[in-house]
């Protein structure tokens, strides 16, 4: 059962198409290009002219705000077409003495991304840029608010017989002084970049495979070992022991179930720890720490197992209590940190997420259905039990005035 789960998730594991591409256009108020292309993130595009016979490039950057104290900025990674650090960027913000727009280069180094120290500006070095600037859109009487679009306008000297720019975008909620603060990090901000040829308007957006890979594995296996196995484990210890016909078999088959969920919820949380090392300055706070708790709720539980009283021993029940408590506890946040694990990783509205909600529905109803046979196993010898003792009891009189 557990290899179908896991197989039937690993097929759905796939996005909705996504709506977060901007559109792109040609023209602006002040210029017109001859190439755009739509950005696959934060409705963003660009536009951009390219001077062969010196090898100019003249571009516009299209971004939104979203905050009216945030900023938005567009650069160029001269190294790696994957990743942010070792960008050169132009950030525009409003300037916290006048609340003009302002655009002021930075470099985005190693200490940025571990959040070492806040991000100061500098001049751009590997990249040659010879002019920038930025507007918003609607001219000097537009004004800086949630949602309101911005241009980013640039002049760079390209390398000769090179024509692909790899480049990254992104936008944050605060400005502290001149030094924007970390961007938000779901996962449609951390994919801001691409890769475009400047002569053909080919673009390529350069995800890391590997990791999205192996941030599904991670989900793959954490639904089915925390979000299923345990409460299929749980379920089984409340209504088949409550089978006599079977004797302690109930008991083998809860543990085993138990021991494997564990098992492959621990190989999760490897992955979640090798995901956190590889991701620095990257904190999904909630997710993290139910993680944190539902594995250690766990690990107790297994534990616990090596301690467990003698059923004529006088402590068996705190013991059972501590095992009731942590166990539905353990199942509770599991359960909960699988729909986070959906949300982390953008698959709120996906097949996957509703394969998964199918089974745990499957799981719930059984558990409703063992529970309503079970009140109705318990009234009924209730009942004889009561015809029983009122059976005895009229006997007993009988007995007692015949003699």
């Amino acid at each position: 059962m557990a290899t179908l789960i896991l197989t039937f998730l690993l097929l759905l594991a796939t996005k909705l198409p996504s709506s977060l591409a901007g559109h792109c256009t040609t023209t602006t108020a002040t210029k017109s290009f001859e190439k755009c292309i739509s950005l696959p993130t934060q409705q963003a595009s660009i536009a951009w002219t390219y001077h062969p016979h010196n090898g100019t490039l003249d571009l516009c950057f299209f971004g939104t705000f979203i905050s009216p104290s945030g900023w938005v900025g567009w650069g160029i990674n001269p190294d790696s077409p994957a990743q942010m650090t070792g960008s050169r960027v132009l950030i525009a913000f409003p300037d916290p003495n006048s609340g003009q727009l302002i655009l002021l280069p930075y470099v985005l180094d190693s200490s940025v991304k571990l959040q070492k120290g806040p991000l100061l500006s500098r001049p751009l070095d590997l990249v040659r840029l010879s002019s920038s600037s930025a507007s918003l859109y609607g001219g000097k009487m537009a004004t800086i608010r949630n949602g309101a679009s911005v241009q980013i306008y640039a002049s760079v000297k390209l390398s000769s017989n090179n024509t692909k720019i790899h480049h990254v975008w992104n936008r944050g909620l605060y400005v502290q002084g001149y030094s924007p603060t970390i961007h938000p990090t779901t996962s449609t901000d951390l994919s801001s970049f691409s890769t475009f040829d400047v002569t053909s308007g080919f673009a390529t957006v350069n995800r890391n495979s590997g990791s999205r890979a192996l941030k599904v594995t991670h989900g793959v296996i954490n639904a089915v070992a925390w979000g299923f196995l345990l409460p299929a484990g749980a379920v089984t210890a409340r209504y088949l022991r409550q089978m006599q016909s079977i004797g302690p078999t109930w008991f083998y088959i809860h543990a085993a179930i138990q021991l494997t969920g564990f098992l492959l919820g621990t190989i999760g949380f490897s992955i979640g720890i090798v995901l956190g090392h590889n991701s620095p300055g990257v904190t999904y706070g909630l997710h993290r720490s139910l993680g944190i708790a539902t594995f250690t709720a766990a690990a107790l539980q297994t534990l616990a197992l090596l301690f467990r009283p003698k059923t004529t021993n006088k402590f068996r029940r705190y013991w059972k209590s501590y095992h009731h408590f942590v166990g539905y506890a353990c199942v509770v946040m599991g359960v909960v940190n699988v729909f986070q694990g959906f949300e982390v990783l953008r698959e709120g509205r996906s097949y996957a997420k509703l394969g998964y909600c199918l089974c745990l529905s499957t799981l719930v109803g059984v558990c409703v259905a063992m529970e309503v046979n079970s009140w109705v196993v318990f009234c009924r010898k209730a009942k004889e039990e009561k015809m029983k003792r009122d059976g005895l009891t009229s006997d007993d009189r009988c007995s007692g005035s015949h003699s």
